[in-house]
């Protein structure tokens, strides 16, 4: 189903890539405003581009693309000779495990297919704003700046040992990137393999990860693109037909989910912590627990089980009574409904909390979404916040039944980990920046 092309990567100048950890940056959408100050310091940074700020007598995208037209003339970026898959490799630990892990994928060229040809599968809905912002910055450069993270299933591990080979030549690689993972980037340019990389992925779907604002970008500009040339004014072999997708296999163990919590910032009507253990009684279990700490433990494994954490300490195990699910009227699939978060989203914010549906709740400002189980009691031990709800995280079964039920999770239900960086790797959206040289490379390997 998902065609993939080779693309010819732009990178760092061998210079630059020696020190790769210097110029990469994370994502537009988990790049914190203090980690963007120190990042923008460095005026080679990748962060220019994947977020670029005004500059003198210039908006952000008119910025960013003036600092690209200047990175290309000077060799700050060139482009690779041949086009190729880029392998990427993501060595990392999880908090509490002694092993290193290692998630495997590779970069390429996917085309930017509609949602609605169910090739490349969401499990979140997106903002306007974001994906205008995506789009614009998109036709201002020319350029792709960050792969999206795309999911495909194969249990044969195919592709595995093909990028195992490639990976013991790599172009570069970080010590130690801001989340603590080591990065390893290496190209396969050989034509009969890249071929064998397009048939297994011919054959199957897509689902996205992570990058919807990005992703909708690259559609809403495809899309702008048909509009301008009219029809029959475009084969739909142009590269602003693709974008730059990194993927990896649903399969693997190291593919890992981790929780994102749910911490309120106030609770509607100043409810006290009474009232609203009150409240939480008339649906779920509510049991209180000596440590907060204790509480990921107790929920572990257990289906739409919460930890509630309130000031001055007081921690509890919270569990929906199983009567209670069928009054969950929000008209959503079944695969839907059975998540945890559905569970907490409609029982507390909207029950109990008087938040009312989903639109309403991604809209307020009382909810924050955290990662870090320390950093969500700390919010609440200095005042920051009123309570959190811990949970558990989502498995990689859930988010594909989901996906194949048509349907969107809540808000931040995903933490794919590690996150891929900016930096890496860019693409060129030119005319004959990618298609064209690989055609001719591809028909020269292997014959036809």
């Amino acid at each position: 189903m998902a065609e993939i092309q080779p693309v010819r990567g732009w990178r760092y100048n061998p210079i630059l890539s020696a020190d790769i950890d210097a110029v990469v940056s994370p994502l537009f959408d988990v790049v914190s405003v203090r980690q963007r100050e120190a990042l923008y310091q460095n005026p080679l940074n990748s962060i220019h581009l994947s977020v670029p700020r005004a500059e003198a007598e210039a908006a952000p995208h008119a910025a960013a693309a003036r600092r690209l037209a200047r990175w290309q003339a000077e060799g700050v970026l060139l482009p690779d000779g041949l086009p190729g898959i880029y392998v990427y490799y993501q060595y990392f630990r999880l908090p509490g495990e002694a092993r290193e892990r290692c998630r495997k994928g590779f970069m390429a060229h996917i085309r930017a297919y509609d949602w609605a040809e169910a090739v490349v599968l969401r499990h979140e809905n997106t903002l306007p704003a974001a994906v205008n912002d995506r789009a614009e910055l998109l036709a201002a450069l020319q350029f792709q700046t960050s792969a999206t993270h795309g999911l495909y299933r194969d249990e044969t591990f195919e592709l595995e040992a093909l990028m195992d080979e490639a990976i013991q030549a790599p172009l570069c690689q970080t010590e130690e990137d801001y989340q603590g993972a080591r990065d390893v980037l290496a190209v396969i340019q050989d034509a009969p393999t890249i071929r064998r990389f397009q048939q297994v992925l011919a054959s199957r779907q897509v689902i996205l990860a992570d990058g919807h604002h990005r992703y909708e970008g690259s559609l809403a500009y495809r899309q702008a693109r048909e509009l301008a040339a009219g029809p029959g004014g475009y084969s739909g072999r142009e590269p602003w037909n693709y974008h730059l997708m990194y993927l990896t296999n649903a399969a693997s163990d190291d593919l890992r989910i981790l929780p994102t919590h749910r911490v309120l910032r106030e609770l509607p009507g100043h409810l006290t912590d009474e009232e609203l253990l009150t409240r939480l009684a008339a649906y779920f279990t509510v049991r209180p627990q000596e440590e907060a700490q204790d509480l990921p433990e107790l929920m572990a494994g257990k289906r739409w089980a919460f930890g509630l954490y309130l000031p001055g300490g007081a921690a509890y195990k919270l569990r929906l009574r199983p009567e209670v699910h069928a009054e969950l009227s929000w008209p959503t699939t079944p695969e839907v409904k059975d998540l945890d978060l559905t569970v907490l989203h409609f029982f507390v914010l909207e029950k109990v909390l008087g938040i009312v549906g989903p639109d309403a709740q991604r809209a307020w400002p009382g909810v924050a979404y955290v990662r870090g189980l320390a950093e969500c009691l700390q919010q609440v031990d200095r005042g920051e916040a009123r309570a959190a709800f811990l949970t558990n995280e989502v498995t990689m079964a859930q988010v594909e039944a989901v996906c194949y039920s048509g349907a969107v999770m809540p808000a931040k239900s995903t933490f794919f980990y590690p996150k891929t960086l900016a930096g890496l790797l860019f693409t060129s959206l030119e005319e004959g920046a990618n298609a064209s040289a690989f055609e001719r490379y591809f028909q020269a390997g292997t014959g036809e």
